[in-house]
């Protein structure tokens, strides 16, 4: 169960963060009020999850899919720009991540 409960904090870390840009700086009511909601259940779920789930591991997969997915999100809804050094760049930003988590390194 808690491999479902990483998967839906993922999921509502990815509504959270498109809402937020949807939102124009919380200036728009239901796009924020949506953020917020999604926010709580991400990390909720997330703290479900990180009952059974180390902590390491379950923090890279959150973060690393969060990177690439809002990512293309962006690319593909908000139109913002793809180019070989940011796909690079992105690539190498989750590789880090994963990296850090793995190590056992404390942040």
């Amino acid at each position: 169960m808690s491999w479902l409960y990483l998967i839906l904090a993922i999921i509502f870390e990815l509504c959270g963060t498109t809402l937020m840009k949807l939102s124009n700086g919380l200036t728009k009511i239901v796009p924020a009020i949506g953020m917020f909601g999604s926010y709580f259940l991400c990390f909720w779920l997330l703290s479900l999850a990180l009952k059974e789930i180390e902590v390491s591991v379950a923090y890279a997969i959150w973060s690393a899919v969060g990177i690439v997915v809002i990512s293309v999100i962006g690319i593909v809804f908000f139109n913002e720009t793809v180019n070989a050094l940011k796909i690079v760049s992105i690539l190498l930003i989750v590789a880090g991540v994963i990296g850090l988590n793995l190590s056992g390194l404390k942040h």
